[in-house]
């Protein structure tokens, strides 16, 4: 008996060992390459105020202010480096970073406070306990609430835009926007108002009702009517067509959902997480490395775009690397939330993490950004195949989370 549990106890620590070498090849490898490229990344950035965020079509880094939406991306990866390496250089950078915007948090032009403010200094404090990004958190909150609109039940997006027909929406709310409850959820933990929380909650059920499709794909847009509240129109602005579903809008609405049910423990968002997931992973339009094009239906000639997409523009249809970076991060915490045997979801971020790690690194001369062949916004010609600060930021955040569960942690 005694030798039947020794035995038992050998195998069981060789499985472990190999889980973890498995672990340190994918996640050491994948921070080795991002050290070396952010490093040379922070030494070419100048003393401006502006962000990292792509590179032009003629080659030249595409920096923007703090007012962009991507702005907080860049000091977020920064936290993640120092998180991972515990070296001072990747701390001081990302503090640095991060005080630059410090003008954000009274922002109320748009809604993406969240991904601002939290990337930024939402992981600066988690690391941190620095009081001083809580306070900014707590405003940034408080501006970010100041676009919800009581009688939607929604945190209005954009101020005004126009469908693709030329419809007017004068309050659109894109998928995107569940990114942003987060800040919210954390500003009422942390001693804020518990409006927040209610604001959050709202506006994840009314995405629910309204964004999710009966196959759980996910429109990117709605508008809802400011006096009646009633939902008006729904389309999209950056994927091919308004009833085709946009790659990375799929990934908000994974990880958006999959974040919620972990602030509020209601089954409802848990399941509706599943079913995106399960839409993206069985897709009969996602190719075989999970990598997807930047449009489900990018590759069918037969969904016609309003605004005249042409898939023989290029070679090959164009990948959505960022898409595949939000979607493996989001799986990632899923993963920890389903009683699976096979443990599916956490194998298929584990592969989208491999693929990415051999197949989609910038190995090019493209400004020293970790990862390559993201599209931003394909109808306005914008950011075409090329390197996006979130890609790299989602990336780096969920090899963090898949080292977080090889070592039995939790993934937050």
């Amino acid at each position: 008996m005694y030798r039947v549990l020794l035995d038992i106890a050998i195998l069981v620590s060789f499985l472990l060992c190999v889980v973890d070498c498995r672990s340190k090849s994918l996640v050491d490898e994948s921070f080795d390459f991002a050290e070396m490229r952010m490093r040379a990344l922070v030494q070419s950035l100048d003393t401006t105020e502006n962000m990292p965020r792509s590179i032009t079509p003629d080659g030249k880094m595409s920096c923007v202010d703090v007012f962009d939406w991507t702005s907080g991306f860049f000091p977020g990866s920064l936290w993640y480096l120092y998180e991972y390496t515990q070296d001072e250089y990747w701390r001081q950078q990302a503090e640095l970073y991060s005080k630059r915007l410090e003008p954000i948090q009274y922002y109320t032009k748009h809604h993406d406070l969240g991904f601002m403010a939290y990337c930024s200094f939402g992981n600066g404090y988690r690391l941190t306990a620095n009081e001083s990004y809580k306070k900014i958190l707590l405003n940034s909150a408080e501006s970010l609430s100041t676009r919800f609109i009581p009688m939607a039940g929604v945190i209005k997006s954009w101020d005004f835009s126009r469908s693709y027909s030329g419809t007017p929406w004068y309050c659109p709310v894109i998928i995107d926007n569940m990114m942003n409850l987060e800040l919210l959820f954390f500003a009422s933990k942390m001693g804020g108002n518990d409006k927040y929380r209610k604001i959050a909650i709202s506006h994840a059920d009314k995405t629910l009702k309204y964004h999710i499709r009966k196959d759980y794909s996910s429109y990117h847009v709605v508008n809802y009517d400011t006096l009646t509240g009633k939902m008006t129109d729904r389309g999209t602005r950056q994927g091919l067509a308004d009833n085709s579903t946009w790659a990375r809008g799929q990934g908000w609405a994974i990880y958006g959902f999959t974040m919620v049910y972990r602030e509020t423990q209601d089954d409802k968002y848990l399941k509706v997480a599943r079913k995106l997931a399960d839409f993206y992973i069985n897709n009969s339009d996602l190719p075989e490395d999970f990598i997807p094009y930047w449009d489900f239906k990018a590759s069918d000639l037969k969904c016609k775009s309003p605004w005249g997409y042409n898939p023989q523009e290029y070679k090959e249809i164009l990948r959505d690397v960022s898409a595949a970076a939000v979607v493996a991060s989001g799986l990632l915490e899923l993963s920890q939330y389903v009683k699976d045997k096979d443990n599916r979801y956490f194998r298929i971020a584990e592969q989208m993490l491999a693929v990415l790690q051999s197949n989609y690194r910038n190995n090019g001369n493209r400004h020293n950004f970790v990862l390559d062949h993201s599209v931003g916004d394909y109808p306005r010609g914008t950011e075409i195949d090329v390197p996006l600060v979130y890609a790299d930021y989602y990336f780096l955040e969920a090899l963090v989370r898949y080292n977080r569960i090889v070592k039995g942690e939790p993934v937050m």
